[in-house]
């Protein structure tokens, strides 16, 4: 008598939606992380960017160093102006390199507060009447101080001013980046009024601002002027962040990245 199968039972439905499988203990969750740009499309060197950087970080260092020929040396190193002019030359230099040779640009802080200093050295001295006397001695070396003056408070923050909006890509500045800009001329005003008690009362050019110059004016007075440019700086710095996410991108370009992208077939 032959043995008879059992009969096999009917398989349940597939439910149409299935629970999530809960998290295995003691494996951590992957965290989503974005993918860089520079992994797939190769980074392009940009030859005239690098040029045009080198040239202006050229004009910056001849005006300084005209400068520090025709006056003290000593007393040319304590301007804002040189102060401002020698970290925009050397963020200049170290930029143009990173573009010639197809390097990640520089940190957009130290770029912004580069461009932040000149431009707040060139407002003082234009809108400020006799805010930066001309360093050497009066009419010792006429054309040479008025072309080096020329250059530190009007050709080198328009040039760096241009490189900013033509040649970097826009909404790298953030609001955060504002209030630490101002450390440096906050730090300068604490140094100018310290130099100024070190120096003998009557030395000429003992305070190099005259809004600065707390023997006339005492420090109350120097005080309110200086709470006044302070914000009239944090305003300049939000405005470039403005700006810098209002404009459009002047070095946007198509590159080949090696991926294909086609519609799904079906």
């Amino acid at each position: 008598m032959t043995a008879q199968t059992p009969p096999i039972p009917p398989t349940p439905p597939i439910p149409r939606d299935i629970p999530d499988l809960p998290a295995i203990p003691g494996i951590p969750a992957l965290m989503p992380s974005a993918v860089p740009a520079t992994a797939v499309v190769a980074p392009a060197r940009r030859p005239w960017t690098a040029v045009y950087r080198l040239l202006a970080a050229a004009l910056s260092a001849a005006a300084v160093t005209a400068d520090m020929i025709i006056g003290p040396a000593a007393r040319v190193a304590c301007d804002f102006a040189v102060q401002a002019n020698i970290l925009l030359a050397l963020v200049l230099a170290v930029s143009a390199r990173r573009a010639w040779s197809a390097r990640r640009p520089l940190p957009s802080g130290l770029t912004g507060a580069a461009v932040f200093y000149v431009t707040i050295a060139a407002l003082v001295h234009h809108l400020l009447p006799a805010a930066a006397s001309i360093t050497g001695a009066p009419d010792t070396h006429p054309l040479w101080q008025s072309t080096a003056a020329h250059i530190l408070h009007t050709a080198a923050p328009a040039a760096a001013l241009l490189d900013w909006l033509l040649l970097t890509a826009p909404d790298r500045l953030h609001l955060r980046m504002a209030a630490p800009w101002l450390l440096c001329p906050l730090a300068y005003l604490a140094f100018s009024l310290t130099r100024g008690e070190l120096l003998a009362p009557g030395m000429p050019e003992r305070y190099l601002y005259p809004f600065l110059d707390a023997a006339q004016h005492g420090y109350k007075h120097v005080l309110g002027n200086a709470l006044l440019l302070g914000l009239t700086f944090y305003a300049l710095a939000v405005l470039l962040v403005a700006v810098d996410h209002a404009r459009p991108n002047p070095v946007r370009r198509r590159t080949k990245t090696g991926f294909r992208l086609r519609p799904p077939v079906g």
